[in-house]
């Protein structure tokens, strides 16, 4: 009998870990917008040295939740203090288990009193939507999923489009855009410009530590507003670089964003287990992918606390009540790893590059610019033989001239330490996306986090900038 929720698969697959080290689902996808338009090297130096466009429209979830309890809801399921989210402004919205584990995020814009857009990866939206009918608020939520990873040349329609534009260069292309100067908009705030004929809502963002606006409206816009982008550059004699999604997943790694830690839903009781008998067999959750070096029995080895990813400054702690306070509230005293960048070290990156060129079995494939062969990493951060810590993001970053990974370390690990990380898993599994290998031992210096200097100097308090000041 085939299996119709994710408690169902896991009692056949024999746990969390055997069910997700094996998963078939292959290379993590990010689907519709072409790999490259110019090639990656200098898509990813457009959003140094003059501008880039990122194409959003595809790889994201969108969660719309309105009604009379939109705020109370949202403000119970996640960590986020509401007292001062006023209309038009936007918040990095988390969400925690019961037990105090991160289980996404998610870019949550506030469009009027009662209506909320929310915007990243699939874990939060299911969650959520789980939430919404499980305490029985009265709330209503339109779900928009991501484009399929293999549409197969079938249409792909959105509720919205999303583009952003960063670098030095964007601030002309904006005002050619608007017909003036555009407002001076204050990090994660939001005010209306132009874009042509539409007015659209912008957003001061900037993911890869450079400054520029995202902007968004109704899909069937789209094809208007990339046009009138373009036309705008051109007319402001700036070289904007069309980004493929090979580069776009890099640009968190210079500004120090992990984005997809293992959703901490696989254990504990009551709620939790509802929820595992809610998600499909085919949901993100059920066949998902971990990857790495590091292999636990348990589950909650994997699991993050939003102490570790640095988004403990949002915790609204005098908010009544949210899930997970109290089990943040026992957090808080202990001492909890932290977030960092680890810096490859230039050789040992060649020695295992130089293995596909010789005989005999290879040490794991490095792929350009970004390795991204499950949807979750887990490589484990050695001191001796001592594990300190986990690698969960890499990639190559062509403005730095080096390999680049983000994750945890305890807290006695200081800047400037040279680790050693595992790359390449120990034992045979049933992902495709994995070929026969060995494993190779890379030095890692803890570097500073953002990496890109633009991200820690210049912007606003965030996460970003909270441990580097």
């Amino acid at each position: 009998m085939s299996a119709s929720s994710l408690e169902a698969v896991l009692s056949q697959s024999g746990g969390a870990v055997n069910l997700l080290r094996n998963s078939k689902i292959g290379m993590y996808v990010y689907p519709v917008v072409a790999p490259e338009f110019s090639n990656w090297r200098d898509e990813q130096r457009a959003w140094r040295e003059s501008a880039v466009l990122f194409d959003q429209c595809h790889h994201m979830d969108e969660l719309i939740v309105e009604g009379p309890q939109a705020e109370a809801f949202l403000a119970h399921h996640g960590i986020n203090a509401f007292g001062n989210f006023n209309l038009n402004r936007a918040k990095h919205f988390v969400p925690v288990t019961p037990n105090g584990h991160v289980i996404g995020d998610h870019i949550i814009f506030r469009e009027r009193e009662d209506k909320f857009i929310l915007v990243g990866r699939a874990p939060t939206s299911n969650w959520l939507q789980f939430c919404a009918a499980y305490g029985n608020w009265n709330v209503r939520i339109k779900h928009d999923p991501r484009s399929p990873s293999r549409p197969d040349g079938e249409r792909v329609l959105r509720t919205h489009y999303r583009y952003q534009i960063q670098g030095p260069d964007a601030p002309k292309i904006f005002e050619k855009m608007n017909g003036g100067p555009v407002p001076d908009i204050k990090f994660f705030h939001v005010d209306w410009i132009n874009v042509g004929s539409k007015k659209v809502q912008a957003l001061r963002h900037g993911m890869s530590g450079a400054p520029g606006l995202e902007i968004w409206g109704p899909y069937e816009d789209k094809a208007y507003i990339h046009a009138t982008i373009l036309q705008a550059a051109r007319d402001a004699g700036v070289n904007l670089v069309l980004c493929g999604s090979r580069a776009y997943s890099t640009n968190t790694l210079e500004s120090g964003w992990i984005p997809s830690p293992l959703p901490g839903i696989y254990t504990g009781d009551g709620m939790l287990a509802e929820y595992r008998q809610w998600l499909g067999a085919d949901s993100y959750e059920a066949a998902g992918s971990i990857g790495g070096s590091f292999v636990s029995d348990n589950i909650e080895d994997y699991y993050v606390n939003p102490f570790e990813l640095g988004y403990d400054f949002y915790i609204g702690w005098k908010k009544d009540d949210f899930i997970g306070k109290a089990a943040l509230t026992k957090m808080k005293e202990q001492t909890n790893r932290k977030k960092v960048t680890f810096e490859w070290n230039r050789d040992d990156v060649l020695k295992v590059i130089a293995s596909g060129f010789e005989d005999g079995t290879p040490y794991k494939w490095i792929d350009f610019p970004q390795p991204n062969y499950a949807s979750t990493s887990a490589d484990m951060i050695m001191n001796g033989d001592k594990m300190v810590g986990m690698s969960m993001f890499n990639g190559y970053s062509f403005n730095e001239r080096c390999m680049l990974s983000l994750g945890i370390v305890d807290a006695s690990v200081q800047e400037g330490d040279v680790l050693t990380l595992i790359w390449g898993e120990p034992e045979t599994t049933g992902k495709t996306s994995t070929e026969k290998h060995k494993q190779a031992e890379i030095r890692v210096r803890i570097a500073p986090t953002p990496y890109a200097r633009e991200a820690r100097e210049n912007y606003a308090d965030s996460w970003r900038t909270k441990g580097t000041k």
